[in-house]
């Protein structure tokens, strides 16, 4: 495989087609980089030629997100547990044995409940403001806790603006200093796949179940106390919806767990993806030693 190429294949897991880029020699380390919400593999457009030079890079597209299959939410169970599971059939088919964990927003509860599954395979862990503490979550996450505190039709209704080209916006744009670095096919993209037919339910399933996410916390930390994997959580410092304080908290549990701010918001990828990906370079560079 040329290291400098980007490959966008697909892959059928169980019955789903699963989308994923691909980069870097083949017999390098490897880097599993998971996503979060409302975007794709896509957000690492500008990272992945950073790392590939020297890693094995593998990006999938969760179900139900970017260009892997979404079905609809009656037939197709969208809860972490499940999106874990099938990432695990994911990690199973291409025969992945050790590689460091790249998680972000969603890809956190994912990619953490693979840690537990498979201590033995995570080489290190990176965190770009992927949450695993209750102080980590802002005042923003109040309405969706009143939707699980009461999981009535009117509060899941209440929440259908989260999928709206406003809120889309405003992901990427609060808390930068800059918007002319925010390019504008990110958060068009998105929304593109987030006005398919159904998608709402199905981000509205997930909205819901992350309320178990919050009740995995504890579990999660235990992982972080117990394997103490070499960690370096990245984070952009005026995310609205997951504080510095979450960043911070990963010490506590984990000796070796640095944390490092940017100044900027929940995308600290596009604003800030040269200096975060000479982090991560770096990191990876002394787990492979």
């Amino acid at each position: 495989m040329e290291s400098n190429n980007i490959h966008n294949r697909k892959i059928k897991v169980k019955a789903l087609n699963i989308f994923y880029r691909e980069a870097g020699p083949i017999d390098a380390p490897v880097i599993l980089l998971l996503h979060g919400y409302p975007t794709s593999s896509h957000m690492f457009r500008n990272l992945i030629p950073i790392l590939s030079s020297k890693f094995h890079v593998i990006a999938p597209d969760l179900p139900g997100f970017g260009f892997t299959d979404a079905p609809d939410h009656q037939q197709f169970d969208y809860s972490f547990d499940h999106l874990a599971t099938v990432m695990q059939d994911f990690i199973d088919q291409l025969k992945l044995t050790r590689f460091a964990l790249y998680v972000f927003d969603y890809g956190a509860p994912t990619g953490y409940r693979l840690a537990l599954a498979n201590p033995e395979k995570i080489t290190g862990i990176i965190s770009q403001n992927g949450n695993a503490y209750e102080e980590g979550l802002s005042k923003e996450w109040d309405p969706i806790r009143r939707y699980w505190e009461s999981p009535s039709e009117a509060n899941r209704a209440a929440l259908k603006e989260l999928v709206s080209r406003q809120v889309t916006w405003y992901q990427y744009h609060e808390g930068v200093t800059d918007p002319t670095l925010i390019a504008p096919e990110t958060y068009t993209l998105d929304q593109y796949f987030l006005d398919r037919p159904g998608n709402i339910e199905i981000q509205l399933d997930l909205v819901k179940d992350y309320k178990n996410n919050v009740l995995l916390y504890p579990k999660f930390q235990e992982y972080f106390r117990q394997y103490q994997p070499q960690m370096l959580a990245v984070w952009g410092n005026r995310d609205p919806y997951f504080l510095p304080p979450g960043a911070e908290a990963y010490k506590k549990d984990n000796p070796n767990a640095r944390v490092k701010f940017y100044d900027t918001g929940h995308f600290a990828l596009e604003t800030h993806g040269k200096e975060i990906g000479k982090d991560i370079f770096e990191f990876l560079e002394s787990l492979a030693k």
